[in-house]
C-alpha cells in the first residue's frame, strides 16, 4: 500500500522540486550521476509503510554514514555508458559484425564518425565495468575484514556476480584489444545484446550506490539521525529535538503522540513560530515514512496510511471560491478521509482564519473536537483563537494544549520558538503595529 499525500500537502511542506529553491528534494539532492537522480525522485514519490522497508533502507543509510564511503565515480562516465548501453544493437553476431564492418568503412571513406564513437563507448564502458569490479570488491573486503554484515550487500553480490560471469572474463586484462573489427563486434554484441538486462542491473546497483552514499553523507553533515518504524497497531509517535531540515541552527522541541494523546492544539502570535514548527513536525514524518534521515536527535513513529495538510490553502478565482470556501473545501477532504478510518497525520494551520471571529470560533471548536474523536490519526491544529482551546481542555482529555511564547523586551516582541504547555495569552498585535509606526504615518 503507498503513502498518501496530495499535491497540496506536498506544496505545503515543500517537498518536491528540483529547481525549487530550499525544496526538500533539494537540500537531499546531492547525487553524483543522473541515474541516481532518478532514484532520488522515485523515492520522494513513494514514501512507505511498512516498517520492515522503512528499517532495512533506514540501516543501509546508517551502514555507509558509518563508513563515510565515497562515490569514486563521475556522472560523465555513468552517461557515457548509458547511452552506449541504450543504443541500438543486432539480436546476432553476425548481422553486428556486418553493421560494424559499414560503419567502419564509411569512417574511412567519409570519415564518418558513427564507428569511431561506438568504439569509444565500448572502451569507455570497458574501463568503468573494471572500476565497478574493483570497488564492488573494495566493499566487500573491508566487510570480511570487520566482519560485520553489510545490509547492502545482497545487491552488491548480484552485481558481482554478473560482472564475474564467465564471458567478461576479458575485462580483467590490462589491455583488451578492441582495436580490430572482429574484436569490437564480438565485444560490442555481448555487452548490448547478450548481456545488456544484466549490465543495466549493474548500473542500477551502482545508482543506488550514488543515492545512499550522498544521502548518508549529508546526514552526517547535518547532524540527522534515523527514525524507527514500527507497527501501525502501537499509535505512537516520538521525537526528541525534532526541527526543521532546512534551517540551519533551527531550534529544536519535542514531539510526543499516543492514542489517548493524539492531538496538539497549538497557539501562539504571528512571528511565534507555529507555522514553521508545523512543517517541520510534517516535513520530517514524510521523510521518517520514505526511511531517510531525520531532523531530530532521535525518533520512533508506527507507519501511518498518509499526511493531509491546510497551511497555504489558495483561494480559486476561476471557479470562484473565496479563501474561506477554499478551507472548507479542504476541511471536507480531510474529514472525508478521516472518516473512512485510515491512519493519518493530519496538520492544520489557522483554521477558518477566512471568516469572521465568531464563525471562526464556532467551526474551529466543532470540527477540532470531532477529529480528536478519531484516535488512530495524529493532529496538529494550530489557531489564534484561544477560547476555542479553553473549552476544549474542559471536555476533550487526549488534546495536547502547546504554545509558543512571546518575551517582551519593553514593547519589543521576542520569541523562543520553545513549546509550552498551556495556551497562549500573547496579545500583542497592536503593540506592533504601532512599534511600526503605521497610525502615525496615516495622519
Amino acid at each position: 500500500m503507498s503513502f498518501i499525500a496530495d499535491k497540496q500537502t506536498l506544496e505545503d511542506l515543500n517537498i518536491p522540486g528540483k529547481y525549487k529553491p530550499l525544496s526538500i528534494f533539494n537540500l537531499f539532492n546531492k547525487v553524483i550521476t543522473a541515474g541516481g537522480e532518478r532514484l532520488l525522485q522515485t523515492m520522494f514519490q513513494t514514501p512507505m509503510t511498512e516498517p520492515n522497508d522503512i528499517n532495512k533502507r533506514s540501516e543501509i543509510f546508517q551502514y555507509f554514514q558509518s563508513k563515510q564511503t565515497i562515490f569514486p565515480f563521475s556522472n560523465e562516465q555513468f552517461g557515457q555508458v548509458e547511452n552506449y548501453l541504450n543504443g541500438s544493437s543486432n539480436k546476432y553476431y553476425a548481422a553486428t559484425l556486418f553493421s560494424l564492418a559499414k560503419k567502419k568503412l564509411l569512417a574511412t571513406v567519409i570519415r564518418d564518425e558513427e564507428y569511431p564513437n561506438l568504439q569509444s563507448g565500448l572502451q569507455q564502458t570497458v574501463a568503468l565495468l573494471k572500476s565497478c569490479k574493483i570497488f564492488i570488491s573494495q566493499l566487500e573486503e573491508e566487510q570480511k575484514s570487520k566482519k560485520e554484515q553489510h545490509p547492502f550487500s545482497n545487491e552488491l553480490r548480484t552485481a558481482k556476480n554478473i560482472l564475474d560471469d564467465p564471458k567478461l572474463a576479458w575485462l580483467s586484462a590490462e589491455q583488451p584489444a578492441l582495436q580490430s573489427l572482429q574484436k569490437t563486434a564480438k565485444y560490442d554484441h555481448l555487452l548490448r545484446n547478450t548481456m545488456r538486462s544484466s549490465l543495466q542491473t549493474v548500473m542500477e546497483t551502482f545508482y543506488q550506490l550514488d543515492l545512499y552514499i550522498a544521502v548518508a553523507n549529508l546526514a552526517k553533515e547535518k547532524g540527522f539521525s534515523y527514525a524507527k518504524a514500527l507497527p501501525k497497531e502501537n499509535y505512537v509517535l516520538t521525537a526528541t529535538a525534532l526541527r526543521h531540515p532546512n534551517i540551519d541552527r533551527a531550534v529544536a522541541n519535542p514531539v510526543s503522540f499516543h492514542q489517548d494523546s493524539n492531538m496538539i492544539f497549538l497557539t501562539g502570535a504571528n512571528m511565534a513560530g507555529k507555522s514553521t514548527f508545523m512543517k517541520a513536525f510534517g516535513i520530517n514524518v514524510y521523510l521518517a515514512h520514505m526511511g531517510f534521515p531525520v531532523a531530530a536527535k532521535e525518533m520512533k513513529f508506527s507507519v501511518r496510511e498518509g499526511i493531509y495538510s491546510s497551511i497555504n490553502v489558495p483561494d480559486n478565482l476561476d471557479m470562484g471560491y473565496s479563501h474561506f470556501y477554499a478551507e472548507v473545501l479542504r476541511v471536507k477532504k480531510v474529514a472525508e478521509e478521516v472518516s473512512e478510518e485510515k491512519n493519518l497525520v493530519i496538520i492544520f494551520d489557522e483554521l477558518f482564519k477566512g471568516t469572521n471571529v465568531k464563525d471562526a470560533y464556532d467551526a474551529t471548536l466543532a470540527v477540532t473536537a470531532a477529529f480528536s474523536e478519531y484516535r488512530n490519526c495524529l493532529f496538529i491544529i494550530s489557531t489564534h483563537i484561544i477560547e476555542a482551546g479553553e473549552v476544549l481542555e474542559k471536555e476533550q482529555d487526549n488534546i495536547q494544549l502547546l504554545y509558543l511564547p512571546t518575551i517582551m523586551n519593553g514593547t519589543i516582541p521576542a520569541y523562543t520558538y520553545q513549546l509550552q504547555k498551556g495556551i497562549s495569552s500573547d496579545r500583542h498585535g497592536m503593540m506592533i503595529i504601532e512599534n511600526e509606526g503605521i497610525l502615525e504615518l496615516l495622519k
